[in-house]
C-alpha cells in the first residue's frame, strides 16, 4: 500500500468515526446545557464555591464570572510554578522564573498551551497535574459555556438573560470532559501511552553522555489536551514523542478526540435553536474548510517539485516516521484550524506552502471546526456577517435565526473578526521592527519572518502551537506572547456575550418569503466564501512576505 492511499484511508476512517459520534454526542451535549436537574457532586461544588445555579444571569454578570474564574485560575498557576521548588513531586525542578511564569498561567487559562519551556525539564508532577491539568479540564469548559451562552441569545426572546456560568462550567468539566477524556485515557495507556508518577531515569549512555527520561500521569493529560483542544504537550516533542503518541492508531485516534467535540458542537446548536438543518449548515462549512485544507495540505507534501522530496516520496523532513506524511498532514490542519496547538511534526519543516496553510488555518479564526466551544461562537458570528452581505446584496435587513441584525449587532461581531488580527501583526510588526527580539530567529529571510508571524498568530487565536526554530524563551516573547493570548482570549468573548444578550431581548422576527434560508447549501457557500475573503484581505500581505515567498521561490 503506497503512502497516498494509506493517508486517504485514514482520513476516510477518521470522518466515519466523527459521523457516528455526531448525532448521540451532539443531543447529549445539548441535554447537559438544557436539563433543569443537578447532579449530587454538581450541588456540592456549587455548595462550596457559594453559587445558586439556578439564577439566570445578563450578559455582563455572565462575563464577570468569565472573567473571574480566570483570573483566579492564572493567579494560582502562577503561584503554584512559582514555589515548584519546594514542592513534593518537583523531581528536583527549580522554581519557574516570573516572565515564564506568567506566560504559562496566560497560556493554560486561556485554552492556549503555548509552551515556551521544555516539559519534561521545567514541570514536576504537581505543576503538571494540579496545574495544568486542570486548567485543560476547565478552560475548555469555559470555552463551551461561552458558546452555549451564545446560542441561547438566538433560542430566547424578550430576555437578557443567556443562563448561569457556574452551571455551564461546572456541567461541562463534569458531565462531558471528565468522564470522556477518563475512557480516552484508559485507550491511550492500552495502546502504549505510559501513565504513572516515576521519577528521573538514566537509560544509557549515547556519544559520551546519559540520556535520562522522566515518567508522569502523560495519558490522562495527552486525552483532554487533545478533547478539550489545549494542546499542551508533557514533553517538548509533544505529540510526536512515543509516550504520548505511540502508535499510527493513537496519532489518528487522537485527531478524532481534537475534532469530536467542535464538531458535536454544531448538533448542539441545531438542537438548542430549534432547526436541526441550522446545524447541519454551520457543519457543512466547517467539513468543507476542514476536508480542503487537508486536502491541500497533502498535496503540498506528497506532490512538491523539488527533486529531492520526489526521490523520497513526500517532504518527510521533520516528520516521525511512525505516522508518514498523511498522518501528519491530517495532525497539522487539524491541530492549526483548531484552538488544540498540539504537534505530531515540525511545522517549520513543512514545505513552503505548507506552513503557510498552518498559518493560514489559524487565521481563518480556528472556526472550522475550532476550539471546544470558540469554534462554535467564532463561525456563528461569521454567519451573522454572512447575513449582513447578503443583505446589503438585496437591499434588506438581515435576520439570522429569526432575529434581526442590526446596527449594534453588527458592530459587535465587526469588532470580534477584527481583534485577534489586529493583534497578531501588531505584535509580529513589533518584534521585527526592535533590535532585540529578532535575535530569537532561527533562519533569516521569508522563513524566519514566518516564524515570528507564526508564534503571534498562535498565541492571539489561542491555538498554542509553534511554528519551531524560534526562541520564544526570552523576556520579550514570554511577555507580548501572553498578552496576545490573554487579550486573544477574552476581549472576544466580551463581545460574544454582549451579541448574546442582544440577541435574547429580541422579539422573534417572523420568516417570509424574502427571508434568507440559512439552511440551505447557497448560504453554507455564501458562509464558506466569506471566511476566506475576509481572512485573506487581512492577512494576505503578510503570507506574502513569509510562506508565499518561500513556497515560491522554492
Amino acid at each position: 500500500m503506497g503512502p497516498v492511499t494509506a493517508a486517504v484511508l485514514q482520513l476516510v476512517a477518521l470522518i466515519g468515526a466523527l459521523a457516528l459520534c455526531y448525532i448521540p454526542f451532539g443531543n447529549y451535549m445539548a441535554k447537559v446545557y438544557s436539563s433543569d436537574k443537578h447532579w449530587r457532586v454538581e450541588k456540592w461544588i456549587y455548595k462550596g464555591i457559594g453559587a445558586n445555579p439556578d439564577t439566570e444571569m445578563r450578559w455582563p454578570a455572565y462575563l464577570r464570572g468569565v472573567l473571574a474564574f480566570s483570573l483566579i485560575g492564572v493567579l494560582f498557576l502562577y503561584l503554584l510554578q512559582r514555589i515548584q521548588g519546594i514542592l513534593p513531586g518537583s523531581l528536583g525542578f527549580s522554581s519557574v522564573n516570573p516572565a515564564q511564569s506568567f506566560n504559562t498561567a496566560v497560556s493554560f487559562v486561556t485554552n492556549t498551551n503555548w509552551q515556551s519551556y521544555y516539559g519534561e525539564q521545567t514541570m514536576g508532577h504537581v505543576v503538571q497535574t494540579a496545574g495544568l491539568a486542570v486548567q485543560n479540564f476547565v478552560s475548555a469548559a469555559v470555552g463551551i459555556a461561552v458558546a452555549v451562552a451564545l446560542v441561547r441569545g438566538f433560542s430566547r426572546s424578550r430576555t437578557g438573560e443567556i443562563g448561569n456560568f457556574w452551571s455551564d462550567l461546572v456541567r461541562g468539566t463534569i458531565r462531558i470532559l471528565v468522564p470522556f477524556a477518563a475512557i480516552a485515557a484508559v485507550i491511550l495507556v492500552a495502546c502504549g501511552a505510559i501513565q504513572n508518577f516515576s521519577g528521573i531515569h538514566e537509560v544509557g549512555q549515547f556519544m559520551g553522555g546519559s540520556q535520562q527520561w522522566n515518567g508522569g500521569a502523560v495519558a490522562s493529560q495527552e486525552a483532554i489536551k487533545e478533547l478539550g483542544t489545549n494542546g499542551g504537550g508533557y514533553f517538548n516533542a509533544n505529540s510526536a514523542h512515543p509516550f504520548e503518541n505511540p502508535t499510527p492508531f493513537t496519532n489518528l485516534f487522537e485527531i478524532f478526540l481534537i475534532l469530536l467535540i467542535p464538531f458535536a458542537l454544531t448538533r448542539t446548536f441545531g438542537v438548542m435553536v430549534g432547526s436541526v438543518k441550522q446545524g447541519y449548515a454551520i457543519l457543512a462549512t466547517m467539513f468543507t474548510i476542514w476536508l480542503g485544507f487537508v486536502a491541500l495540505m497533502m498535496w503540498t507534501e506528497f506532490a512538491h517539485h523539488g527533486p529531492a522530496l520526489q526521490i523520497a516520496g513526500g517532504a518527510y523532513e521533520g516528520k516521525e516516521v511512525r505516522f508518514g506524511v498523511g498522518g501528519s498532514s491530517i495532525f497539522a490542519v487539524s491541530t492549526t484550524l483548531t484552538s488544540t496547538g498540539a504537534v505530531d511534526s515540525f511545522h517549520s519543516s513543512f514545505t513552503g506552502l505548507g506552513g503557510g496553510i498552518t498559518l493560514l488555518s489559524m487565521m481563518l479564526g480556528e472556526i472550522a471546526p475550532g476550539g471546544t466551544g470558540s469554534g462554535l461562537y467564532g463561525i456563528l458570528i461569521m454567519a451573522v456577517i454572512a447575513v449582513f452581505i447578503a443583505g446589503l446584496m438585496v437591499g434588506r435587513t438581515p435576520e439570522y435565526l429569526g432575529k434581526k441584525i442590526g446596527a449594534r449587532e453588527i458592530k459587535l461581531s465587526a469588532i470580534y473578526i477584527l481583534i485577534t488580527p489586529a493583534l497578531a501583526l501588531v505584535f509580529t510588526a513589533a518584534s521585527m521592527a526592535l533590535p532585540t527580539p529578532p535575535h530569537s530567529m532561527l533562519n533569516s529571510g521569508a522563513h524566519g519572518f514566518s516564524e515570528v508571524l507564526y508564534a503571534f498568530t498562535s498565541a492571539a487565536n489561542n491555538n498554542g502551537s509553534a511554528f519551531a526554530g524560534l526562541n520564544a524563551n526570552t523576556d520579550w516573547y514570554n511577555t507580548m506572547t501572553g498578552l496576545a493570548m490573554l487579550f486573544g482570549r477574552f476581549l472576544p468573548m466580551v463581545f460574544v456575550l454582549a451579541l448574546a444578550g442582544s440577541l435574547a431581548e429580541q422579539k422573534p422576527v417572523p420568516v417570509t418569503a424574502g427571508t434568507l434560508r440559512t439552511e440551505k447549501p447557497l448560504f453554507t457557500g455564501l458562509l464558506v466564501g466569506a471566511i476566506l475573503i475576509i481572512t485573506g484581505l487581512t492577512y494576505f500581505p503578510a503570507l506574502a512576505l513569509g510562506p508565499l515567498a518561500e513556497g515560491l521561490a522554492s
